[in-house]
């Protein structure tokens, strides 16, 4: 059952909101809607268009994960949409790992120098994992100007891929 990550666009968009807003919503308690998340509803313009990507984990044909990137500026992006269903997380399947992994290999291969997100508290679990990749969280007044915070955020964190 070995994962397959892919680019995916705008035909996705049913059941990657279905994920996401799964995750958010009801396993998570985050008051959040599709409306605060237009971005999902037009991944060509949105994460295409200004030089990001997005990408989806799938196993056996369906949808189990997401990450995506948002270009910010020419060297710097931020990672958005790191979604990976319940019974898919951890390490025997390691679909968290295989997400990032790409998007940082992708960043690496278009002279991405710095790598930023967003998240919430309530997330203990995925900052724990972004810090096991060398994240280092980081005060909200550090993010560069340009940086797109989304309202509910209230953790940021930060890695340096160029040395």
């Amino acid at each position: 059952m070995k994962p397959q990550i892919i680019p995916i666009e705008n035909k996705y968009s049913d059941v990657i909101v279905d994920l996401i807003l799964n995750i958010q919503q009801k396993e998570f308690n985050v008051a959040i809607t599709i409306e605060d998340q237009p971005d999902l509803l037009n991944i060509q313009n949105f994460y295409y268009g200004g030089g990001g990507h997005f990408w989806g984990a799938f196993v056996d044909d369906e949808l189990v994960g997401t990450i995506a990137l948002v270009k910010f500026n020419n060297t710097q992006a931020a990672i958005r949409k790191m979604f990976v269903k319940k019974e898919y997380r951890g390490k025997e399947f390691s679909i968290a790992q295989k997400l990032l992994d790409t998007l940082v290999d992708y960043c690496t291969k278009n002279q991405i120098e710095d790598l930023y997100l967003g998240t919430i508290t309530v997330l203990e679990a995925a900052l724990r994992f972004y810090e096991r990749n060398n994240f280092i969280r980081i005060e909200k007044v550090s993010l560069p100007n340009t940086f797109p915070v989304m309202s509910a955020d209230n953790v940021f964190c930060h890695l340096k891929l160029k040395k």
